[in-house]
């Protein structure tokens, strides 16, 4: 059963959240951070994208980025920008983007969790993203990232919260630049914190990691390094749940280097074997339905659909990103490994198909491919079979802001 609980978490006071609340660390490179924290101190990029107030050459994954993060978090501290909850807590955490709401809790859970596979998977990680998770948590002694996990929904918690969340006035509630909504509420009723500990333990048999599998496996291994000296609060780590029925699935989309010496007459021939092809011109394809896919190159798009036969119907061969390794990535364009290949790289849906045109109009790439998005029981059914997805597969939005709730462990 799911092992939460509620934690003192570091946070801004109410003045400064807007400013101090970040996108992922993940989600813009290190030129877009910089325009990003541009005339504002405050910024959680100043921790999570430390290498911002280094010069541009420098390596991101070198020591001196990391020792800024624990610099620039100690500041931000000092300061008195951040402080640390005197209590545990568990928070609400609601966000609206377009009118959609969807609410979530953010807690702490248990490494022995993750490593037992009561919190599962469904994706690998990459090493070199995992290291550099480590390196961050272990210089500054603080979890910033947080962990998007998903559950089938309870009643009970589903009661609970809105009941909290209607009788008490948030802490923080703010309009980012992007126009999503965030508001978090504080539960600090102990009583009432053990009571939502008590039903996950009663009722959640499983999470789900939706998002942040790096950071959570970056976490575990933080944890059986640090070895005795760990700390208690080591052994959990930050996340925040939502329930499976709040929850949207964007797509996520390939863009690839070359064509592996095909021409595009080649390419479009031997496509033609395992799908029906179809030329849209200049109109941008966003798959309608599973097993269609957007092809881009040349500055034309083309609609693929799978035929029927040429995939497998288990919970991985049904998939629209296996279709697309197994009958496009590895046999024509020689991409055997999606986690370590250089010549392919993934967009969100989020970015919209234009990224995707704009990388490879650029030259940067010179193949697109747009896909329709998982969803969110498929995600569960592979996760519980013990399978695991290709590589980003799933993209979800709205994003959690990083620097307003963070997990310390030292």
């Amino acid at each position: 059963m799911a092992n939460i609980q509620p934690f003192k978490a570091l946070r801004p006071h109410a003045p400064f959240a807007a400013q101090v609340a970040s996108r992922p660390y993940d989600v813009l490179n290190s030129a877009e951070a910089r325009v990003e924290a541009q005339g504002n101190p405050n910024s959680f990029l100043h921790i999570t994208k430390s290498e911002i107030d280094l010069p541009e050459q420098t390596d991101i994954h070198s020591m001196p980025v990391y020792e800024r993060a624990k610099e620039n978090l100690d500041a931000f501290i000092k300061r008195d920008i951040l402080f640390r909850e005197d209590k545990d807590c568990y928070y609400i955490y609601r966000l609206i983007m377009d009118g959609r709401s969807q609410t979530g809790l953010v807690c702490v859970s248990s490494v022995d969790d993750y490593n037992e596979d009561i919190i599962k998977k469904h994706e690998f990680t990459r090493p070199e993203k995992e290291q550099d998770r480590i390196n961050h948590i272990k210089t500054t002694g603080a979890q910033t990232g947080n962990v998007f996990l998903a559950y089938r929904n309870v009643a009970e918690v589903d009661a609970l919260i809105d009941k909290w969340m209607t009788a008490r006035s948030p802490v923080y509630d703010f309009k980012a630049d992007d126009g999503i909504q965030h508001t978090i509420w504080i539960i600090s009723d102990s009583d009432v914190c053990k009571q939502i500990t008590d039903l996950f333990v009663a009722k959640v048999p499983c999470t789900y990691i939706a998002d942040g599998h790096h950071r959570a496996a970056s976490a575990a291994k933080v944890r059986a390094a640090l070895g005795n000296t760990a700390t208690q609060s080591a052994d959990y780590f930050l996340t925040t749940l939502f329930p499976a029925s709040q929850l949207a699935i964007l797509d996520y989309n390939r863009v690839v280097k070359d064509l592996n010496g095909l021409s595009k007459a080649d390419l479009l021939e031997r496509l033609s074997a395992d799908f029906t092809v179809e030329l849209n011109g200049s109109s941008a394809v966003k798959p309608a339905v599973l097993h269609e896919f957007g092809m881009y190159i040349d500055k034309e798009w083309y609609r693929l659909t799978a035929k029927p036969g040429v995939y497998r119907n288990d919970p991985i061969g049904v998939l629209d990103v296996t279709i697309l390794q197994e009958n496009i990535l590895d046999p024509l364009l020689n991409i055997k490994d999606q986690r370590t290949d250089k010549r392919i790289d993934f967009v969100g849906g989020i970015r919209g198909l234009g990224e995707l045109e704009k990388r490879v109009n650029s030259g940067d790439m010179q193949l697109a491919f747009s896909l329709y998005p998982v969803t969110i029981e498929q995600l569960f059914d592979i996760a519980d079979s013990g399978n695991v997805m290709p590589p980003k597969s799933t993209w979800f939005e709205p994003k959690l802001r990083d620097g307003l709730l963070t997990h310390l462990i030292h």
